[in-house]
């Protein structure tokens, strides 16, 4: 394998990975080249984002390697979130919130497994809007991150606690997603879910 197509690689499968991140060992499984190749080629990487002056960088957290933005460029990501044209949340967004809040503690994983979808961008903006959180971290490979429900979650639906949610009448593994979100859209009661809601 080419150099510049091994680094090209690595970069999107740091991309998939999302905020868990990809070790030296898994990468240089998943590519079957050498771990100290890898590690060259991680180490280039993160010095090409800072010489061309990228919007992401390279960062190692607790052995792992992910993407991630630049802290100086937080106020414009604090603008995109609190944009009033993104303050509505997707069909995507309902869905995986509605699966956390009937299945958690609940991985990102096993969230896309019951959706058939990638679900890092709904999940990331569920955080955003504080409806999710990390509660916890997985015993499994790789430990990932067991998401909840939060306190603003449960004031905006007017819950007391997550036992209040609506009952599905027969609750099945995969084949009551779309009773779930129907559950949660007519707690809804027709408004949309905004990020005026939640604060």
């Amino acid at each position: 394998m080419e150099y510049p197509m091994l680094k090209s690689i690595i970069e999107g499968l740091l991309f998939l990975s999302g905020e868990e991140g990809l070790s030296v060992k898994q990468l240089s499984e998943i590519t079957e080249q050498k771990a100290e190749l890898i590690t060259s080629a991680l180490e280039e990487m993160k010095e090409d984002c800072e010489r061309q002056h990228r919007g992401i960088q390279i960062v190692q957290i607790a052995g792992n390697y992910k993407l991630a933005t630049l802290p100086e460029h937080a106020p414009y990501f604090e603008r995109l979130a609190y944009s009033p044209s993104r303050s509505a949340l997707s069909q995507a967004a309902l869905e995986t919130l509605s699966i956390v809040a009937y299945r958690q503690p609940i991985t990102r994983v096993e969230i896309e497994e019951i959706r058939g979808v990638k679900s890092e961008r709904a999940i990331h903006t569920l955080v955003n809007k504080g409806l999710i959180e990390e509660v916890g971290r997985a015993e499994a490979i790789g430990r990932p991150i067991l998401y909840g429900t939060t306190k603003a979650f449960l004031d905006y639906f007017g819950l007391a606690s997550i036992k209040d949610l609506p009952e599905p009448s027969q609750f099945e593994d995969t084949d009551q997603l779309e009773e779930e979100t129907q559950l949660l859209f007519d707690k809804l009661d027709g408004r949309q879910l905004t990020i005026d809601d939640v604060d």
